[in-house]
């Protein structure tokens, strides 16, 4: 049998790399009951403010109605507090708590840590390079 294809698979390697990277989050995010959507969320908020939810879908990626669930979850939780924007009523508005925040602010050093190792390991120029790339390559397939 002839091999059909003549290039790596490359959705498998980002997601390979995806895995590998997120093996250094994980275990600080169960620390603090965190999943990894639920940290995305986090993440959106802690670095944007007070965020349309059509927004944190597309920036955490995750689907509008899974979004719903973890939204919920982290409500219940205190980590995270919803209203309807003022400008549209159609439309709600999340913003972290400062509970979320200050675990934002908590797990951030842990996470810079690591992106800290990795330019070590890997050099400044490497790691610029790779972000350039995966920047060019999301630039290239967007339709």
């Amino acid at each position: 049998m002839t091999q059909p294809f003549t290039h790596r698979n490359l959705p498998s390697l980002l997601l390979q790399a995806r895995e590998a990277v997120m093996t250094h989050y994980r275990p600080g995010l169960r620390v603090h009951g965190l999943s990894d959507p639920q940290w995305r969320v986090l993440r959106v908020l802690g670095e944007h403010g007070s965020v349309e939810t059509g927004r944190i879908a597309r920036e955490a990626f995750i689907l509008g109605p899974s979004l719903t669930g973890v939204l919920t979850r982290m409500e219940r939780d205190g980590l995270i507090a919803r209203q309807r924007d003022p400008q549209d009523q159609r439309s709600t508005v999340v913003e972290a708590t400062a509970k979320g925040l200050k675990l934002v602010q908590r797990l951030s050093h842990t996470i810079e840590a690591h992106y800290d190792w990795l330019e070590k390991s890997i050099g400044a120029d490497k790691l610029a390079q790779l972000y350039a790339l995966l920047d060019d390559l999301i630039e290239l397939e967007q339709p």
